[in-house]
């Protein structure tokens, strides 16, 4: 059974970093793209950042570009997302998807992910 778990979600000021994780069960990672989408209040769904582990091939939406950064971790079936210099408007919930496309392919479309993590709100406020 595929699972997808987002985590590290929270408040933060403006100005300050968070690190999602998405840990992966189920599916080879290798295999596959993950995607980084997020919702919001008056936010349509916008893929943020999308990366293939058997290239490396990225995608970053120009939002997340020099802000946000996405790796794997170590030995470890997870996906982060450093993000830096958060912004209110950066606030919405932050989902892991995973497509059996590229990167190259999907471009992080919005038809992206045949699997979805249940997502992990991110508040930026002072």
């Amino acid at each position: 059974q595929v699972q997808l778990v987002e985590s590290g979600g929270g408040l933060v000021q403006p100005g300050g970093s968070l690190r999602l994780s998405c840990a992966a069960s189920g599916l080879p990672l290798d295999d596959y793209t993950i995607g980084w989408f997020r919702e919001g209040p008056g936010m349509d769904r916008e893929g943020v950042v999308c990366f293939t582990l058997s290239d490396g091939d990225t995608y970053y939406a120009d939002s997340a570009k020099g802000r946000f950064t996405v790796f794997r971790d170590n030995g470890r079936n997870t996906i982060s997302l450093q993000m830096d210099g958060l912004k209110p408007e950066d606030t919405a919930t932050y989902y892991c998807a995973a497509d059996g496309r590229s990167t190259a392919e999907s471009q992080c479309d919005l038809v992206f992910g045949d699997y979805w993590g249940p997502g992990t709100q991110v508040t930026v406020s002072s």
